[in-house]
């Protein structure tokens, strides 16, 4: 007769599921779609002029280039803070580049990403590379010139998503699904 066992293990149904993991193939068409987006949304910026030829609103998304920001390598958390609380960050591949997330705090960025799941999506993605032997080159970017009121830092943020179509934010699975998280 077996033993029982005092405490039975309760069965995991995680551990029993296949972990589905991307072809190269497949992994390189995903950036190829949505670097050709992200192409055509920069290219395509038609300013209409107007009779005064006013500067652009610098709070506008039409005016802020996420890849023309100061990079920074995803170890920034391990320095002092530093610069305002109040931001909109980017998270690049810089290798294509590919626009991968967009985002915005009133937290110091350090304090923001700690707690934030687009971390695991960026573990996922980086560590899929490797699998493959590709080039990845993911960095983080700050635009300090966000407003202060939350609302208006919301929409700013939404307008960006939805020009760049970066398939981090959950607005964006629709497009290009979620295959580095949840």
């Amino acid at each position: 007769m077996p033993q029982l066992e005092l405490f039975p293990q309760p069965k995991s149904s995680y551990a029993q599921s296949p972990q589905l993991t991307m072809s190269c193939e497949a992994l390189h068409s995903w950036k190829q779609r949505i670097f050709a987006h992200q192409q055509s949304a920069t290219a395509s910026q038609p300013q209409q002029g107007t009779l005064f030829e006013l500067a652009p609103h610098p709070c506008q998304a039409t005016s802020i280039d996420p890849f023309t920001l100061e990079l920074h390598n995803l170890s920034f958390c391990e320095k002092p803070d530093w610069g305002d609380r109040t931001c909109l960050y980017f998270v690049i591949d810089n290798e294509l580049p590919l626009l991968l997330y967009v985002g915005e705090t009133e937290r110091t960025p350090k304090q923001r990403w700690m707690s934030h799941d687009c971390h695991s999506y960026i573990e996922n993605y980086i560590e899929l590379h490797r699998r493959y032997s590709l080039k990845v080159s993911v960095a983080i970017a700050f635009w300090y010139g966000a407003p202060v009121n939350r609302k208006q830092r919301l929409q700013l943020e939404s307008e960006l998503i939805y020009k760049w179509k970066s398939p981090f934010n959950k607005e964006c699975w629709q497009w290009w699904g979620q295959p580095f998280g949840k």
